[in-house]
């Protein structure tokens, strides 16, 4: 779990008075890191500029699995749909050339730039307007292409209270604290808003029930909404936590949003944590959590609060995580890329000018297999040719192999191999892709 100004990933005792947090778990599957390798092999090639990536998160797994940001193949099309009932969150990736480069990036100051946008998002008024805003992340990545080795740290930026949020009622179940009725008018009043907005989630929401009825409505809708309140405020948050106890990461920004924009006028407010788990076809919200906080009384000064938020590594250290493709790839497939990175880092820093399809689509005949045949073909075959036809009547003799580097003493044997074809049997076991 994390306090205010920590992260610590185990829970503590739920009886604590201040309000902690679960943090993002990322979840970045096979197909971001294959499409990151296409982008970087045909686009970005040695570029180093922050790019605009797309993940989503989830409010309905089952117990027992961390609230995950998920990053998929389609991170890098912004017009990409979004799974049905999964909120979108955008953020920046950072791209390295080099390992070096990657470990020695000044994370710090990528936070606090990132802390400041979200920062300069609230006091603006932007963030109401369009709540995704608060609800970015960052992401820092090596890709070792030779080996298929991913480098990667996460951080999904928090502003902190100084001191802290205090809890005034305990985290209950909605279905402990509101009859059935209430729970499906809540569930149909979020699933029409929904609908109207058009989107697949709703972040953030506001909230007005009664004995019978409940209303939600957009946050940009605070001044008509809460009007008639009389005093007594509640948040909706799309919650992708399921500990009993704890809400999820993206509570975080929104309550220092809360405290900057009503902060003079509430003293408390009520938060439900909105968790929607479909099981076995059956749809169900009450397991979703309802409590009370205490807004602090202290005002937030003008300056940016401090942000955490990178990732801690599978030991529980702070440090980056690696993702290891290389046995699921083919080994042929594996050389072939390997090559045609060779083939572009050459170009990109050498000859920009130079068109590597016309070289991997020509075809080239080589009269005679020599000493300067079999040397024009490895550098040929190193350069991206891929089809090359040797012509060649003579057989490998006791002199050649120690002159032609696509022979060998064994070629010699019973009378001597046919150059041309144990020349193109040796490139075919040099790299199988010729």
């Amino acid at each position: 779990m994390a306090t205010a100004s920590t992260e610590v990933h185990h829970p503590v005792d739920p009886g604590i008075s201040k309000l902690q947090f679960a943090p993002f778990s990322s979840a970045l599957d096979a197909g971001f890191w294959h499409e990151l390798t296409q982008k970087k092999l045909n686009e970005y090639r040695l570029d180093e500029t922050p790019k605009v990536i797309k993940g989503y998160y989830y409010n309905g797994d089952p117990l027992g699995l961390p609230a995950r940001l998920t990053l998929e193949f389609s991170a890098f099309d912004m017009n990409a749909s979004i799974p049905a009932r999964c909120c979108p969150a955008f953020g920046t990736l950072y791209n390295t050339n080099t390992f070096e480069t990657f470990k020695s990036c000044d994370k710090k100051s990528l936070l606090e730039k990132e802390a400041n946008e979200i920062w300069e998002a609230i006091k603006s008024g932007a963030a109401l307007e369009n709540p995704m805003l608060l609800n970015r992340f960052l992401l820092l990545t090596f890709a070792d292409l030779k080996k298929y080795h991913f480098y990667y740290w996460f951080c999904y930026p928090a502003l902190c209270f100084p001191d802290g949020i205090h809890i005034i009622q305990k985290p209950v179940c909605l279905g402990d604290r509101f009859p059935l009725n209430q729970i499906q008018a809540l569930q149909k009043a979020y699933d029409e808003l929904c609908q109207k907005e058009g989107v697949t989630a709703l972040p953030y929401f506001l909230i007005k029930y009664h004995d019978n009825s409940v209303v939600i409505s957009l946050l940009k809708k605070w001044d008509d909404f809460f009007r008639d309140q009389g005093g007594k405020v509640t948040f909706g948050v799309y919650d992708p936590c399921n500990l009993s106890h704890y809400p999820g990461w993206p509570l975080r920004n929104f309550l220092i949003l809360a405290a900057h924009k009503w902060g003079s006028i509430l003293q408390s407010v009520e938060v439900l944590c909105f968790r929607d788990r479909t099981m076995q076809g059956v749809r169900d919200i009450t397991h979703s959590i309802i409590f009370e906080i205490k807004l602090p009384e202290k005002p937030l000064g003008p300056d940016c609060p401090k942000a955490v938020g990178w990732e801690k590594n599978q030991k529980g250290g702070m440090g980056p995580r690696m993702v290891n493709l290389s046995e699921c790839m083919d080994p042929k497939r594996l050389a072939e890329s390997s090559v045609d990175l060779n083939l572009k880092l050459m170009c990109w820093r050498l000859v920009p000018t130079l068109d590597l399809e016309k070289i991997v689509s020509a075809k080239c005949l080589l009269l005679g297999a020599g000493t300067l045949g079999c040397s024009v073909a490895r550098t040929l075959m190193g350069w991206g040719v891929r089809k090359i036809t040797f012509v060649d009547n003579a057989k490998i003799s006791y002199s050649n192999p120690v002159r032609q580097p696509l022979y060998e003493f064994e070629d010699c044997l019973s009378g001597g191999k046919p150059k041309a074809l144990a020349a193109a049997d040796r490139l075919q076991k040099i790299f199988p892709g010729v």
